[in-house]
């Protein structure tokens, strides 16, 4: 998983020496090469796209329409494909033609032009480090972000043990939520957050906290999932908190303001462009699990953040044990 910084821009966007000297040279160069008799047949020199017979129907359309109406309104339509060649006699010349979208994709063809690094794409957020503090809510010109619910893992409570800042969070207590990291978590390790259009993988298991006995938790698992007996140890406390989650993205202008007004670095305007359609205004209603950002793709800014929270709830413990201490010295004394 690439790990990057969404607001300096997609990493195919960045204005270094091969995205900006490298990369177009070598695009002149191969277009020149295709020019060539003979030469230009060469595989190297042709991109994915090229003479590349497109489907232009998809899964979403064939259960909308039905596939017979598929079938029988575009009977021919999953082996079109646009002619890029020149002529018949020199094929290897290839003209541009316009990108069929969304059949064939702009990060598939020319992916160091995806997007400007200071693209404003769809709205992500850790809800890790949200506080539901509301500041995004007030500074949004549109009203395009609502409160929801959403069960997460806090930011305290992601310090692995033997971090600095682990011990400072919350403990798990009976009728409270616990949440299991996945072992499997090859999902959330090869989620591209800018081309996957879907919600984010989850990186827990979250389940009710029914028992506690010693340094064992029973944890009854939603959806009829059963009952289990866990280690603590393997558990991570969680919480079902109010966020600002559900976004309208129908009304949502891509200002930003809500990524500059969160004081807490969770909102961040990321470079997926499309993904944000739909056939009623309800599809444009993003919940929670499809505006999360996975803390391990933005872990510089979620460290940054926890190493401030565990430093506050540290230095709030110790002057609760001096305040302690002090009052036991005085009853003693007395």
């Amino acid at each position: 998983m690439e790990h990057y910084d969404f607001r300096s821009g997609h990493p195919h966007a960045q204005p270094n020496f091969r995205n900006l000297v490298i990369r177009p040279m070598w695009i002149t160069l191969k277009t020149a090469l295709r020019t060539i008799p003979f030469v230009g047949r060469l595989p190297f020199l042709h991109n994915d796209y090229h003479n590349k017979r497109v489907s232009m129907t998809d899964g979403f359309t064939e259960r909308r329409v039905g596939s017979d109406h598929v079938s029988m309104k575009w009977a021919d339509s999953d082996s079109y494909a646009a002619d890029r060649e020149a002529t018949d006699v020199m094929p290897f010349v290839e003209r541009p033609v316009t990108v069929m979208y969304p059949y064939e994709r702009l990060e598939d063809l020319e992916p160091w032009l995806f997007v400007p690094g200071a693209y404003n794409g769809r709205i992500g957020i850790i809800w890790e480090t949200c506080t539901a503090c509301k500041a995004c809510v007030r500074a949004c010109p549109n009203d395009c972000l609502h409160m929801t619910t959403e069960t997460r893992v806090n930011v305290l409570d992601t310090a692995e043990k033997g971090d600095e800042w682990h011990g400072y969070g919350a403990d798990l207590e009976i009728g409270g939520h616990a949440a299991l990291p996945r072992s499997n978590n090859s999902d959330a390790e090869n989620f591209d957050l800018v081309n996957d259009h879907v919600a984010a993988p989850q990186e827990y298991d979250f389940g009710e906290v029914i028992d506690l006995t010693g340094s064992t938790a029973t944890i009854k698992w939603p959806n009829g999932g059963g009952v289990e007996d866990i280690p603590v140890t393997d558990l991570k406390p969680a919480e079902q908190d109010i966020v600002s989650g559900r976004i309208d993205i129908g009304r949502c202008m891509f200002c930003g303001l809500c990524a500059e007004a969160c004081p807490f670095e969770s909102f961040f305007m990321t470079n997926e462009y499309d993904g944000m359609s739909g056939y009623s205004r309800q599809d444009l209603w993003f919940d929670a699990d499809r505006t999360r950002v996975l803390p391990s793709v933005h872990k510089e800014r979620v460290d940054m953040e926890l190493e401030k929270r565990a430093k506050k709830e540290k230095t709030k413990r110790e002057k609760k044990a001096a305040k302690a201490a002090k009052a036991a010295e005085a009853a003693s004394g007395a």
